[in-house]
């Protein structure tokens, strides 16, 4: 068993429906079917493409997966839920990115983890840390180290109510 963490980000089609239906396609995935699900937020885009607002959140769970299929399997429920990968950093129905597989520090030609851009993200950092304040990356960096009330302006709380 390992423990996961799992980013989620849509900004088309219903936003927060399609993370609620993630989060459910996710728990298929989990041990017990247990997810758990920082508060979701409201982030600006990343990149030149013009686009909406994102809704993120940071899904946390136990899998008996191997990192290559967990991948495959974020990946079809990307694709399950419309997701066409056109442009780098446009517009999604939903992104799912492995964030973190354990301890373990990952360099495969399909995958990198610790995911490459996470210790820049606010839209990933803020919701990993709602879920595991005291968590240590592999690195050894405490994830308390990398935010700050700026970090923290860069993302808007939504409502509890997924």
């Amino acid at each position: 068993m390992t423990q996961v963490y799992i980013a989620l980000g849509a900004n088309l089609e219903s936003p927060r429906q399609q993370l609620d239906e993630a989060v459910i396609a996710l728990s298929a995935l989990a041990e017990d079917a247990e997810v758990q699900v920082s508060p979701y937020y409201r982030s600006a885009p990343m990149g030149d493409v013009e686009q909406p607002d994102y809704i993120n959140a940071v899904a946390c769970l136990t899998t008996q997966l191997a990192p290559i299929e967990l991948l495959d399997a974020l990946q079809t429920i990307e694709l399950q839920q419309g997701r066409v990968r056109n442009v780098r950093w446009g517009a999604r129905t939903l992104d799912l990115d492995l964030l973190l597989y354990g301890d373990e520090q990952l360099s495969l030609p399909r995958l990198t983890v610790p995911h490459y851009g996470m210790k820049q993200r606010s839209f990933v950092l803020v919701p990993l840390s709602d879920l595991a304040p005291q968590l240590i990356l592999p690195c050894g960096t405490p994830i308390s180290a990398l935010i700050d009330d700026n970090l923290r302006a860069e993302v808007q709380q939504l409502g509890a109510d997924h």
